[in-house]
């Protein structure tokens, strides 16, 4: 049994698929896809990574007593004016 998925693309692309008519577009959709489950199939995440990464963006995330992002972006903005 097949399924249908539709999809928005903009109206610049679409006329450009219109000039190109002989193209199956929905084989070209369909390999696209397939390619892309083989991808993410293939890919090997390691939860020690993640975990790391985890870490470090809560690290990263921290209020630094020396440092103040926001006032540090709001120097700069006033610098521009």
């Amino acid at each position: 049994m097949t399924e249908v998925v539709s999809s928005r693309i903009d109206e610049d692309t679409h006329k450009k698929m219109k000039r190109l008519r002989h193209v199956n577009w929905s084989e070209v959709m369909r390999q696209a896809i397939l390619k892309k489950i083989e991808e993410e199939t293939r890919r090997k995440i390691d939860p020690a990574e993640v975990d790391e990464a985890i870490r470090l963006m809560d690290q990263v995330r921290r209020p630094h007593r020396y440092y103040n992002g926001s006032e540090e972006i709001r120097k700069w903005r006033d610098q521009r004016k």
